[in-house]
C-alpha cells in the first residue's frame, strides 16, 4: 500500500469531570485525529492527546506538515520510523514533534493491521488476552477519593491508582487509609505524585508510606532525573514506577541503566508510538521489569498482550466522547477484540459536534 495523504483533527472533547493532579488540572480532553489514507481505500487511525488546548492546534498542524515527507511511500511503519527519525534529529523527537511522528507511526500500524484483516495485537504475532486494569482516581481529598475509588470497584476494577502529593505526608496517608478502608485490602492500591517532590522529599514521604501496602510510587520526582529517582528507588520497600513521561527507547535505556525504576509505564505517544512501544517492550523483558500503560487504551490493550512482561493497563474515559468503540473493562480487565486494527473507530457525529475549527 501507498500513503495517499493524511487527514487531521482537532477536537475539544468535553470530561465527565476534571481530573486533578499535585501538578494541575485537566478540564477537557484537547485529543488530534489523524487519519492514514491510502491509494488502495485502506484507512489508519490514531489519536494523541495534547493535556491543554493551547498545543491542540499546533500539534495537528505539525501532524499534517509531515504530509509532504511520507506521502507516496509504502505503510512501512518501520521505515517512515527511520525516515522521520533522521529528518528530526536536529530537531529532535521530544515534546511536539514527538507526539506528531508517533500519531503518524500509530496510524501506520493501524493500517497495516486493517489491510492484513488482523487486530494489531495478531499482527505482531500475539494473541488477545486478558489485562488487569486499574480506575485513576484524582486529587480529590479524602472524601472524592473514596467516592470515586468506590465507583471504579463497583465497575468490576480490582485495582485504583490515587493522585497524591498534599502538602502534608498526613494528609497523603489520610487519602490512601480512607480509601482502603472502603475498598478492602483485595483491591490494589497505587498512588502518583505527578513529579512533585524533590529527591529528598520523596524519600521522606516513601518510608512513611513503605506500610501502607501500595503496589507502587509513581513518578515521585522529575520525570527525567533519572538519578533522583535512582535514589527514591534504593531507598524505599515500596516498588518506584516512572516512565509515562520519556520520550522513546533512549529515555528507557538511560533509566534502566541509572536504575531509576522498579516498573516502566509507557505512553504510546511518547514512547515514539507502537515502534517506540514495542523496543521498550524488548527492553523491559530483557531485564525482566514489569511494563504497564498509559492513558491509550485502545491500542494499549494490543501492546501489552502482546508484551512478555505485561503488567497494568491504565483506563480513562477521557477519549470516550469521540469514539465509536471505546474499549471496555469487565470484571477488571480489558482484552482487545479481534476486529481489524488497533481499535480505534471514529463516533463522527461526535467528532463534528467537538471540532475545533
Amino acid at each position: 500500500m501507498k500513503i495517499r495523504e493524511l487527514r487531521v483533527r482537532a477536537v475539544l472533547a468535553p470530561m465527565s469531570c476534571p481530573h486533578k493532579t499535585a501538578s494541575g488540572t485537566i478540564t477537557e480532553s484537547p485529543i488530534v485525529l489523524t487519519d492514514l489514507l491510502t491509494e488502495e481505500g485502506v484507512i489508519g487511525h490514531s489519536y494523541v492527546f495534547t493535556y491543554g488546548a493551547m498545543a491542540l492546534r499546533s500539534t495537528a498542524l505539525l501532524v499534517k506538515a509531515m504530509e509532504p515527507l511520507i506521502t507516496g511511500r509504502e505503510v512501512e511503519p518501520l521505515e517512515i520510523d527511520r525516515l522521520l527519525s533522521a529528518r528530526f534529529r536536529l530537531l529532535g523527537l521530544q515534546g511536539l514533534a514527538g507526539m506528531a511522528t508517533a500519531a503518524i507511526d500509530m496510524a501506520l500500524w493501524d493500517a497495516l493491521a486493517r489491510a492484513q484483516q488482523l487486530p494489531l495485537v495478531r499482527l505482531l504475532g500475539a494473541a488477545p488476552r486478558p489485562i488487569q486494569a486499574y480506575g485513576s482516581v484524582g486529587y480529590e481529598g479524602p472524601a472524592g477519593c473514596v467516592r470515586t475509588a468506590s465507583e471504579w470497584v463497583a465497575r468490576g476494577f480490582k485495582a485504583v491508582k490515587l493522585k497524591i502529593g498534599y502538602p502534608d505526608v498526613r494528609e497523603d496517608v489520610e487519602v490512601i487509609r480512607a480509601v482502603r478502608g472502603e475498598v478492602g485490602d483485595d483491591v490494589a492500591i497505587m498512588i502518583d505524585y505527578n513529579q512533585s517532590l524533590t529527591p529528598a522529599e520523596a524519600i521522606a514521604r516513601g518510608r512513611r508510606l513503605d506500610d501502607e501496602g501500595l503496589t507502587w510510587i509513581e513518578e515521585p520526582t522529575l520525570a527525567d532525573d533519572f538519578a533522583g529517582h535512582a535514589a527514591v528507588a534504593k531507598e524505599l520497600r515500596t516498588p518506584v514506577q516512572a516512565g509515562e513521561n520519556w520520550w522513546g527507547p533512549h529515555d528507557v535505556r538511560k533509566a534502566i541503566a541509572a536504575g531509576a525504576t522498579d516498573y516502566i509505564m509507557a505512553d504510546v505517544m511518547k514512547i515514539g508510538g507502537v515502534t517506540g512501544w514495542l523496543r521498550t517492550a524488548a527492553l523491559a523483558e530483557a531485564h525482566s521489569i514489569p511494563l504497564s500503560s498509559h492513558l491509550f487504551g485502545e491500542i494499549d490493550c494490543h501492546l501489552l498482550s502482546a508484551a512478555p512482561t505485561a503488567h497494568w493497563l491504565e483506563y480513562v474515559d477521557w477519549f470516550r466522547p469521540i469514539l465509536a468503540q471505546p474499549l471496555e473493562v469487565v470484571k477488571g480487565f480489558a482484552t482487545p477484540d479481534d476486529c481489524p486494527g488497533s481499535g480505534i473507530e471514529w463516533d463522527e457525529r461526535a467528532v463534528a459536534r467537538y471540532l475545533v475549527e
